[in-house]
């Protein structure tokens, strides 16, 4: 063997078609979840848009549970856009209203979600945050405010951990049954330069392993583990040889169904993936009589497979297509 590969360790908690998942955090976190959402598990995916900072993602979430005025105090206005230094520049309007109108509803949906998850999925991007000089404001991004006004710094795993702990707490009070997903984004922030991107990888890694440790309820996937030392080669990478290419988060997607599914939603899955390749199909005469019977016989099978899989768009489309 070349490679030093990382063995699937099966998880005491398991997910099936009946779990509610919340992605949150990074950009990682979205990969895994729309994976999650193309496997038709009941996921909401980064609600906040991307946010790298541990924090961030926490003080969010606790905004979501009880508002607080650090929001108001946070808007700008940047190119006839209204943006908050808390959320992703996904979140811009062209007035305020607007703007606190789009916030309040992830915020919303997001404590709905914490409230009934099984299982919260967070990724850590980066422990280096932005402090507003002006009010020490910490910012989740700088909306390309000059970095003057700013004071980069890094944070520290005696920060990182009782942050989460306390909102934790919090949510254990509506939702005590709720299981955590950590994990350290495989993305390396090149921009605060390739050391100092494994000094902040290292600050990740180490909060997780405590929080982890310290209570039963926290997990931890190696998904940085499996980027930097399975796939340990530039083949794995897109062309800015930053990002996992798709293979690679196929692979890291393998991994956590091994690591997170039953065997019985593993197969169920299976079945989905095979249906999803046929669905996919693209026949040179959609008329023929070929053609036809083959969307008749996924057409069963959709059905079928319906009784466990909420396909019933799927079924539909499948039926316009039948002459």
């Amino acid at each position: 063997m070349f490679r030093t590969e990382i063995e699937p360790q099966d998880s005491s908690i398991k997910i099936d078609y009946q779990s509610k998942i919340l992605t949150l955090g990074s950009c990682f976190s979205d990969s895994i979840g729309q994976r999650l959402t193309e496997a038709k598990f009941q996921s909401e995916v980064n609600p906040y848009g991307t946010i790298f900072n541990p924090l961030s993602i926490f003080e969010l979430m606790e905004l979501s549970l009880e508002r607080s005025e650090v929001l108001d105090a946070a808007v700008l206005k940047r190119d006839g856009y209204y943006l908050n230094y808390k959320f992703h520049s996904s979140f811009r309007a062209k007035t305020k209203d607007t703007l606190h109108k789009r916030m309040e509803e992830a915020l919303t949906k997001v404590a709905q979600q914490l409230k009934e998850a099984n299982f919260i999925f967070i990724t850590l991007g980066t422990a280096w945050v932005y402090e507003q000089n002006k009010t020490h404001m910490l910012v989740a991004n700088c909306h390309k405010t000059p970095q003057k006004e700013f004071t980069r710094r890094l944070l520290s795993v005696e920060e990182i951990v009782p942050a989460f702990f306390a909102l934790k707490e919090v949510i254990n009070q509506f939702n005590p049954e709720v299981q955590f997903i950590f994990t350290v984004s495989p993305v390396r922030h090149t921009r605060d330069t390739l050391k100092l991107n494994s000094v902040s990888k290292s600050v990740l890694r180490s909060a997780a392993y405590y929080m982890e440790d310290m209570a039963p309820d926290v997990h931890y996937f190696p998904a940085y583990e499996i980027m930097m030392d399975d796939l340990r080669d530039y083949r794995f990478y897109e062309k800015d040889l930053i990002h996992p290419n798709e293979q690679a988060i196929d692979y890291i997607w393998e991994q956590f169904i091994q690591t997170y599914l039953a065997k019985k939603d593993q197969a169920t899955l299976e079945k989905w993936n095979k249906l999803r390749m046929a669905l996919n199909h693209k026949p040179f005469n959609p008329k023929s009589g070929g053609h036809q019977k083959f969307l008749s016989k996924t057409l069963d099978q959709l059905k079928q497979l319906g009784k466990e899989l909420p396909l019933d768009k799927e079924i539909e489309n499948l039926k316009k297509q039948l002459k």
